[in-house]
Parts: C-alpha cells; sequence; structure tokens
C-alpha cells in the first residue's frame, strides 16, 4: 500500500468534490449523517457504558458513510441501510479500532495533568455550570496539551476504518498507513482544515450577522436559527463527504466492496 504526495490545493478539493458527492443525494445522504448523529446520542444517554459502546461502533458506522459517498460517486444504489454495511462482514477489527480510540483519547486527556496536576479534568467533570473568568481563562495551556495529545491520535484514526474494512489491513498497519499518510500530506490537511474554518465558522457567521442587521429583532433569531439548521444540513454531509474523497485521492479505490 502506498500513500500518495498530494499538492496543498487537493485540500480545498477534497471539500469541494464532497460538495459534489453530497448534491448526487442531498436528502438521503443527509439522512444517514442525522441517523448516525442520532444512534451516537442516543447510546451515549446511557453513563458509562454508552459511552464504551458508541466508541466501539463508531468506525463500523464511519465506514458506512464513506461506503455511501462512494456509491453516490459512483452512481450505485445506495440507502439508509448502507450505514451499516460493515456490520455485515468481519467488524471485529472495527471494534478495537473504536476500542483504541477511546484508550487513545482518555490518554490524550490526561496529559492536561502535566499542565495544571489535574484541574482541568476536575473542571470538566464538576457539576458547576459556570466557572469565574480567571479559572476560564487558565484552561488554555491544558487545552493546548490535549489538542497536542490528540493530533497524533486523528491521524492515526483518520484514514484507519477504511483500510481496515476495505483493504484488509490490520489494525497496526492502518493505524500506521494512516498516520504516515497525514504526515506527507500536511499541506493539503493544512488547507482543508482553513477551508473548513472560513466555510464552516467564518460564512455562516457573516450571513447570521447581515441578517441580524436586516431583519427585526422579534424574526432574527428565528431565522437564524433557520440558518443554522440549514448550515449544518449542507455542511455535515460535505464534510463526511470529503472523508472519503481524501482517502480516494491518497490511497486509490479498493476494489473490495
Amino acid at each position: 500500500m502506498r500513500a500518495q504526495n498530494l499538492p496543498a490545493a487537493s485540500g480545498w478539493q477534497w471539500l469541494s468534490h464532497g460538495f459534489a458527492i453530497y448534491r448526487r443525494n442531498p436528502l438521503l445522504f443527509a439522512l444517514q449523517v442525522m441517523s448516525y448523529w442520532f444512534i451516537i446520542l442516543l447510546i451515549n444517554i446511557v453513563p458509562l457504558l454508552g459511552t464504551l459502546i458508541a466508541a466501539l461502533i463508531n468506525p463500523a458506522l464511519l465506514v458506512g458513510l464513506m461506503l455511501s459517498a462512494r456509491q453516490l460517486e459512483q452512481d450505485k444504489s445506495v440507502s439508509v441501510r448502507t450505514l451499516f454495511e460493515a456490520f455485515r462482514g468481519d467488524y471485529k477489527p472495527l471494534l478495537w479500532l473504536g476500542g483504541l480510540y477511546l484508550l487513545a483519547s482518555l490518554a490524550a486527556l490526561s496529559l492536561s495533568v502535566l499542565a495544571d496536576g489535574g484541574e482541568f479534568l476536575r473542571f470538566l467533570t464538576s457539576d458547576k455550570t459556570e466557572g469565574s473568568a480567571a479559572e476560564e481563562g487558565a484552561m488554555w495551556l491544558p487545552i493546548t496539551f490535549v489538542a497536542c495529545g490528540m493530533l497524533p491520535v486523528f491521524m492515526a484514526w483518520w484514514f484507519a476504518p477504511v483500510l481496515v474494512a476495505w483493504h484488509q489491513q490490520t489494525v497496526g498497519k492502518a493505524l500506521f498507513f494512516s498516520f504516515m499518510a497525514c504526515a506527507i500530506n500536511w499541506r493539503p490537511f493544512l488547507v482543508y482544515c482553513l477551508a473548513l474554518i472560513v466555510v464552516a465558522g467564518i460564512l455562516p457567521g457573516l450571513a447570521l450577522g447581515v441578517l441580524g442587521v436586516l431583519l427585526p429583532m422579534s424574526l432574527a433569531p428565528l431565522l437564524g436559527t433557520a440558518t443554522l439548521f440549514a448550515a449544518a444540513g449542507v455542511l455535515a454531509p460535505t464534510i463526511f463527504a470529503s472523508f472519503y474523497v481524501a482517502y480516494r485521492d491518497i490511497f486509490g479505490i479498493s476494489e473490495v466492496v
């Protein structure tokens, strides 16, 4: 297996091509993404055990979304059941991926102890609804530690589910190849992140600002909420489809599925 080293502009193309895939069947793909979110949120209602189960099945559900994007791109049949397609095969390695991701995330979160002796973890687990400005302002250092710890975790798991499901890689090899693919393609990933900030953050913010100026005060909150929901209904499926586009461009398309 070989990962392609792509130019920086590919990062924007992943997002734009993801939108093109979404446009092939926007209602169905948006329904799949909402179903994915609903399943994860519903399972997480159960304390502790729900978090574990959600983490275990998450890679398999992500493979289902990637498969849907691939099927849409190739003009093949897609249904809501496609979301669960990974469970029809050998899904045990995907469960291992989910469990390891949870452990790695907890390990990265524990790095905050090095910064503040555990204050950040106590802040997260406390019942306080409000913290002092000084407490919240002091969170930047442990958050930085956690972000630095999560970066290699994201890199290792970004492509790992599809490498396991579509290329029959072992869990260890999938994590390695995913990490290396992200490392050698740091330029397009940087452009991709900047594009996400603009498309998912700045532009919706500007739209809400314009609505706030042009519309009566009584209508602005309602239409602002509607705008956010509409944007999420387009952006979320586009982003998930862009994950597939990035995989396709870097690794090529497996003929297994």
